[in-house]
């Protein structure tokens, strides 16, 4: 089964913090590996994740757990996306014991022309 969730994904806008934000430590981005796990990063929270691919109401989903920091403290949690109509990421961080929030991401070269149109 062809896998549409690999590679980069850039991080353009998250439910519980401002854009310029996002960016505070390194760009942000969500990255999927072919053999099951990944990474993210955004503000001062990086983590390496275990994926798990499928399929939900026949949409593309992934769900995931994670492990790592938020600003220098250990962290974990879980989180999901799913595919929409026009190939963008959306989905959900949740962190053990804290916060959640939504998140959308765009393909690595999606990236760039979102930031023009959010410079015009």
């Amino acid at each position: 089964m062809k896998q549409p969730f690999l590679g980069s994904w850039r991080i353009v806008e998250m439910e519980l913090w401002a854009r310029d934000d996002l960016d505070l430590v390194g760009p942000a981005h969500i990255r999927f590996n072919r053999n099951g796990t990944g990474e993210f990063q955004f503000m001062a929270v990086q983590g390496e994740m275990d994926c798990r691919f499928g399929e939900r109401d026949g949409s593309p989903i992934v769900e995931f757990s994670w492990y790592g920091s938020e600003e220098m403290d250990k962290g974990c949690g879980r989180g999901w996306a799913r595919l929409d109509a026009n190939d963008e990421l959306h989905g959900r961080f949740f962190f053990h014991l804290g916060d959640d929030s939504a998140f959308t991401a765009t393909r690595g070269r999606e990236a760039a022309k979102t930031r023009a149109r959010q410079r015009a």
